[in-house]
């Protein structure tokens, strides 16, 4: 397996470092063997002071090309909202260093084909950071199908409901993930990408979608409300129900994959929790528990795809094809 950076330790130089670098992702970087922070970036400069001194990383900037082309860097972490994925994956790639870019991968399919082709004219690899696909719980949803525990698949229904107090949608108005010039979409961007990346983890691309999307509350600029219908490649149908805007009661989060001979229900947020009923043995339980940085197995793979010692399964080619389902969902 050939290696994709020079030297024997990742070192990453981190653009955007707001809240999901505080403890989701990026200390597990100084964590895993042969991988290292070794700068940081923010636009405020006080901010990236702030976060190097704080987390003992010895290098920051305010401006991401410096970073970039820092000598030392050799891999590059962006954490930016999706607005900036393109513009800096393609300045990333143009200096010759690999790419870890958050989710969704962009704002638009057209934007994620655009960072792929700019990563493979340079050379370099494209991840993107669906951590989920490397978690315990979820892992155990895809042994349990893959070992068909509950027969053939037939289809998957996913519902999301949240309600607007109390919520997750804490700046309604002003909030970059409700702006869809920054965000791409809203929230069914930032969560519903999660659960349809998995989906693909475990069936393969999906190949035909559609639904309809509405903006009810009118709270923001986003759509708030999703209904869709799909089509995987293996043939598996599925429905999908994301609605932002539910009083209390209606709270949910469920997807449930339904087979020949049972069904395996999990929360793709929140509970850690798998439950698996079959014809044969009845209802089963599974509970896990997660690393304290959520990313961490992920990143661990990427660490060791870069240093030619194993496979990450996040790449920006399955990246994209989310954003491209997402896309025929809200038409």
């Amino acid at each position: 397996m050939k290696k994709k950076i020079e030297g024997n330790t990742v070192k990453w130089g981190i653009i955007g470092v707001g809240d999901v670098c505080e403890v989701k992702s990026a200390p597990a970087m100084n964590q895993i063997t042969n991988s290292k922070i070794e700068a940081v970036m923010r636009r405020d400069a006080a901010k990236a002071e702030d976060y190097a001194i704080r987390h003992g990383i010895g290098k920051w900037y305010s401006d991401a090309d410096q970073l970039i082309n820092d000598h030392e860097v050799n891999a590059i972490y962006i954490a930016t909202p999706p607005v900036a994925h393109l513009q800096y994956t393609i300045q990333a790639a143009s200096a010759g260093k690999p790419v870890y870019v958050e989710k969704p991968m962009a704002r638009t399919y057209a934007e994620c084909k655009q960072m792929i082709t700019a990563c493979d004219e340079a050379g370099v690899p494209l991840y993107t950071a669906y951590y989920r696909r490397a978690l315990p719980n979820f892992l155990k949803v895809k042994e349990l199908v893959d070992s068909g525990a509950i027969g053939e698949i037939r289809m998957v229904e996913v519902r999301m409901a949240k309600p607007l107090e109390p919520n997750i949608i804490t700046h309604q108005k002003n909030h970059w993930r409700v702006d869809p010039e920054i965000a791409g979409g809203g929230y069914f961007y930032d969560l519903a990408s999660h659960q349809l990346d998995f989906l693909d983890y475990l069936f393969g691309p999906i190949v035909k979608a559609s639904g309809t999307k509405a903006n009810q509350a009118r709270l923001y600029p986003a759509e708030d409300i999703v209904v869709s219908s799909f089509q995987f490649e293996s043939g598996v149908l599925g429905t999908g129900s994301w609605c932002f805007s539910t009083g209390e009661t209606s709270d949910k989060d469920s997807t449930t994959i339904i087979g020949s001979e049972g069904e395996i229900s999990y929360a793709s947020f929140g509970s850690n929790e798998i439950t698996l009923k079959t014809d044969a043995e009845g209802e089963q339980r599974f509970a896990f528990e997660m690393p304290k940085h959520i990313q961490y197995p992920l990143i661990k793979q990427v660490v060791s795809d870069l240093l030619g010692t194993g496979n990450c399964v996040s790449t920006g080619i399955s990246g994209a094809r989310t954003n491209q389902v997402m896309e025929w969902m809200i038409g």
